[in-house]
């Protein structure tokens, strides 16, 4: 059976009493049950260097070299602890607001722990930080990656056979007698996997150059040189009407047909200059080019 209504109230009140009886009010958070202000025996007008001048004062007379007493050792402590909220114009403002309004318990307290544990670092040394880290994982998934892919390409048998073939070739076309058709010897086979320039397509060995942190450092670098390749091309072919160079005419077809530069480079050279003299950058050529594609696909079937 649940309570009734009326007592559940008076527990949620009961709970909302304590818990702000047992809140300290939002000046304590400074210099505890103290006035920062008494403690340093000045006034809440007094300026920068009449706390200062408060603070040598009393450092001078409580500190513990000074005096060996416990009780100055304490009041020392409490002292410097006021000297530095109240030389500090932040957290000085902060704490003449939490006197002002002592009712602003939450937001008094939220403020303190946001000046006095907040993130204080230089945001240069966190973009370091950043970027290195960042780096440090991007290096360690493209290893990653390329290591399984390496291992998984190692047990087809097609990667066998190239090993085997590679085997003969050092010796001569000649087999080992000692391993004839058994399994290669794992040192050999290390060996030979070395001499092996394994190209996996989707995953390659990390390449420093490709890692955040340098890119984002030499991003002017890039964006210069961006601006300066922009800024030749609307020269020569747009205000010149220069003809396209074999490098500029390749590029401009490679993306009228979306093609990837690693595919790109694998086309055989005639293929290239057919369809580089076809200017599929030109929408009526390359409409041409795609209902021709299409005829022949049609045909094949």
């Amino acid at each position: 059976m649940s309570p009734p209504a009326s007592s559940r109230w008076r527990t949620t009140v009961s709970v909302i009493v304590l818990s702000f009886l047992f809140i300290s009010p939002a000046t304590a958070i400074y210099c505890d049950e103290d006035d920062c202000y008494d403690l340093l025996g000045v006034t809440q007008s007094a300026t920068v260097s009449e706390i200062k001048k408060a603070y040598y004062k009393l450092s001078l007379k409580h500190h513990p070299d000074k005096n060996p007493d416990p009780e100055s050792k304490k009041l020392f402590v409490k002292v410097a602890n006021a000297y530095e909220i109240l030389k500090d114009e932040a957290t000085r403002e902060q704490y003449d607001y939490a006197i002002a309004h002592p009712e602003e318990v939450f937001y008094n307290t939220a403020r303190y722990y946001q000046a006095y544990y907040g993130h204080k670092t230089d945001p240069r040394i966190v973009l370091v930080g950043l970027l290195l880290l960042l780096s440090g994982f991007q290096y360690l998934n493209q290893m990653s990656r390329y290591q399984q892919a390496v291992e998984m390409v190692k047990k087809t048998p097609a990667y066998k056979n190239k090993l085997r073939a590679l085997e003969l070739e050092r010796n001569g076309g000649l087999s080992s007698k000692k391993k004839n058709n058994r399994q290669m010897d794992k040192k050999v086979e290390e060996d030979l996997s070395n001499e092996l320039q394994l190209d996996i397509k989707g995953a390659h060995q990390p390449c420093i150059w490709e890692l955040f942190g340098v890119q984002f450092v030499l991003l002017p670098y890039t964006l210069g040189k961006l601006l300066l390749w922009n800024g030749c091309w609307l020269w020569r072919y747009k205000l010149k009407k220069a003809p396209y160079a074999w490098e500029d005419a390749s590029y401009l077809t490679r993306r009228s047909l979306r093609v990837p530069l690693e595919q790109w480079e694998n086309i055989d050279e005639s293929t290239k200059e057919d369809l580089v003299q076809r200017r599929l950058w030109e929408k009526s050529n390359f409409e041409s080019y795609v209902a021709e594609m299409r005829k022949d696909s049609k045909r094949r079937r």
